[in-house]
């Protein structure tokens, strides 16, 4: 999806949700953030990264960490966990056996690890995992560069219930220790009371773009999903149903 006449700012230490529904552009942007894309429809186009128009994508990959659910796949079954939070100092995505690092490099896994609660994991297969502890494996592995920003992509997808609620759990806490977090979803559920802004995308366009509350209206809600939707909100959550199924 081309993102069309889209402007767009992220400021330096504000968490914002990115919320659509399928085919909004949300995968587009996500690519334009970690420098995989370059603006380059119109002369004029242009983004800037920590406010350069150039960079050197190692280095970016350092300063924001991205976590995409077709990652768990890019991993061998049988790798141990440790091994594949290391890989990410390396970028490198496979067994690190024949590789070095430092006693400081080694420690910045484990505190990456103990961050998500996924410390005691570190032996263990990959494959062994569950769905929701692999995906907390992969925010590890972001974090363990400590970035600026850390960019999640439907993360909660193809997650159990459980698994989900855990998943929220560390994800309100890294937000509560300071990390700065853009969250893409097409789920206003999932954008948790820490979260004060966001941005709303449809067919490439941005819709909406503001604090929580106001953006996440009945109104603009309806017409970026094309249905009739009521909102509830409940200590900073909200949860949309369809007009007619919504309780009085």
């Amino acid at each position: 999806m081309v993102l069309n006449d889209f402007t767009l700012s992220l400021r330096s230490g504000e968490s914002v949700a990115i919320l659509g529904p399928n085919g909004s552009g949300k995968s587009t942007l996500m690519y334009l953030l970690s420098g995989e894309l370059h603006a380059a429809f119109s002369p004029d186009s242009h983004c800037r990264l920590f406010g350069e128009d150039t960079w050197s994508l190692e280095e970016l990959r350092h300063r924001i960490g991205v976590i995409m659910p077709e990652q768990v796949t890019r991993f061998e079954n049988g790798e141990a966990v440790g091994d594949v939070v290391l890989s990410s100092l390396r970028s490198a995505y496979g067994r690190t056996r024949e590789m070095r690092f430092t006693r400081e490099e080694k420690q910045a896994a484990i505190d990456a690890m103990a961050l998500m609660g996924i410390a005691e994991h570190a032996g263990r297969d990959f494959g062994r995992l569950s769905s929701g502890e692999r995906r907390r494996v992969l925010i590890a592995r972001a974090l363990v560069h400590a970035p600026e920003v850390l960019v999640l992509d439907e993360p909660f997808t193809a997650l159990d219930f459980a698994a989900s609620l855990n998943l929220m759990r560390s994800l309100r806490s890294l937000i509560n220790h300071g990390c700065t977090v853009v969250l893409v979803t097409h789920h206003p559920e999932e954008i948790p009371p820490e979260i004060p802004r966001v941005v709303l995308l449809k067919s490439g366009a941005l819709v909406g773009d503001g604090a929580k509350r106001q953006v996440m209206s009945d109104k603009n809600l309806s017409a970026l999903f094309g249905l009739p939707l009521r909102l509830t909100w409940q200590k900073g959550w909200c949860q949309a149903r369809a007009a007619d199924d919504a309780l009085d």
